[in-house]
């Protein structure tokens, strides 16, 4: 028995979804199954009782659900304790970011920390929120920008930072190219690209939502992950695409991007951004970036 098994376990208690605990844990279903097939073995006991529709704890697991936390939050504990002593010593600070904080509001937040400490070197890795929440939580990354995740995590404080706008990516030959803006309802019979909800959620959201506040549906044409390939799909011309408007940086012939505006509230109010850090570690460095976040300097998104 292991930390990452008990992990696993307390997960899939507390889904009681294989599919949803994997996603959690940025992991294959096959895989989380593995590691519980193993602590079942480990300890000589089934866990989970399982049907084709339903997972539940069998009495063992129930037992062990509140040892298994007690045993994960003493161990984080223990961990973090020693990350803080190092950290009176360190001269890193290590962030993850989403592509669109990372091209809008990290490099101008990093120009304005660099020039009030310059001693210290900043790491930036780039990656979606699923893969950001594991890194922060295990300590590989002090400080995140994400977007908010659907269910909130008690071991991490968030503070919400603003929303992106959004615009619409259409080719330069389409109809509306030529529109100063746009309306969701000059969308409607319009074939849509959207990135896959289990990677962009709240993108994929985003676009869904806008249509159904509008009393239609989007005509979704194809799915897809990255924001460079829908760019690149939408210069194909195989549909158009809602995306934040900091895309419009990137590189690609023949597309115009188009502000989309609506009355204030719901999904046209943009994309959400938030910062988040683990809340009970102590970290000089990390309180040093998020001062500068009260008062940032201006940021194009």
């Amino acid at each position: 028995m292991d930390l990452h098994q008990l992990r696993c376990f307390i997960a899939v208690a507390e889904e009681l979804h294989f599919g949803h605990a994997a996603q959690r844990l940025d992991m294959m279903p096959s895989a989380l199954g593995r590691y519980i097939r193993l602590l079942e073995e480990d300890l000589g006991a089934r866990l989970f009782s399982r049907s084709t529709r339903n997972v539940a704890l069998t009495p063992t697991g129930l037992l062990l659900l509140d040892e298994a936390r007690l045993l994960i939050a003493q161990a984080d504990s223990l961990a973090s304790r020693f990350r803080q002593m190092g950290r009176h010593q360190a001269t890193m600070l290590k962030i993850g970011a989403i592509d669109s904080a990372a091209a809008g509001l990290i490099p101008q937040l990093l120009q304005a920390f660099r020039k009030q400490y310059p001693e210290v070197e900043v790491q930036i890795f780039e990656d979606k929120t699923l893969r950001l929440l594991p890194r922060l939580k295990s300590g590989r990354l002090d400080l995140v920008f994400i977007r908010p995740p659907e269910k909130p995590d008690r071991d991490i404080e968030m503070r919400f930072l603003f929303n992106e706008a959004i615009v619409v990516a259409v080719p330069d030959n389409h109809p509306l190219a030529s529109r100063q803006y746009l309306q969701i309802t000059d969308l409607q019979d319009q074939p849509l690209i959207v990135p896959e909800r289990k990677s962009r959620p709240h993108s994929h959201d985003l676009s869904i939502n806008l249509f159904a506040e509008a009393g239609l549906t989007a005509k979704i044409a194809q799915l897809a992950d990255e924001k460079q390939t829908i760019i690149n799909l939408v210069a194909a011309e195989l549909g158009i695409a809602i995306v934040p408007q900091w895309t419009s940086r990137m590189p690609a012939r023949n597309v115009s991007y188009i502000p989309l505006q609506g009355s204030p509230g719901g999904a046209i109010n943009g994309l959400p951004l938030s910062v988040a850090w683990m809340r009970d570690a102590r970290d000089p460095l990390r309180e040093k970036m998020l001062d500068l976040l009260i008062s940032p300097p201006s940021v194009n998104v």
